[in-house]
């Protein structure tokens, strides 16, 4: 039988890593680009979001899998940038927030151009 190496993280692994603003932004606009496939009916966000949490991770599907790897990141990088004090208070307008979300999750369509 044919194989090939890889590379894998040892088990007892656990790896620092730095991340910008930008890279940041990206992982909160994929969670909830994957939370809107998700939550498609009207029942409580907050309840929708924890029980899915609460699910087995085998249990999942491949989307409810990426929410929750998401969200598990999500987290760590919010739990640090506390920690730091690198939050800053912000106010927007509902407005504002429900616009900047929407652009932050449209689906551009791919250019021909190569």
């Amino acid at each position: 039988m044919e194989s090939q190496k890889v590379k894998e993280l040892k088990d007892d692994a656990i790896v620092d890593i730095q991340i910008n603003k930008t890279f940041y932004q990206m992982c909160k606009a994929s969670l909830f680009v994957v939370f809107k496939e998700l939550f498609v009916d009207s029942s409580d966000p907050d309840e929708f979001i924890k029980n899915l949490l609460a699910k087995n991770y085998t249990e999942m599907n491949d989307k409810e899998r990426m929410f929750y790897t998401f969200t598990l990141l999500i987290g760590e990088v919010e739990k640090q940038a506390k920690d730091k004090d690198l939050f800053i208070d912000k106010e927007l307008a509902l407005t504002d927030l429900k616009e900047a979300l929407s652009k932050a999750t449209e689906v551009k369509p791919k250019s021909n151009e190569d």
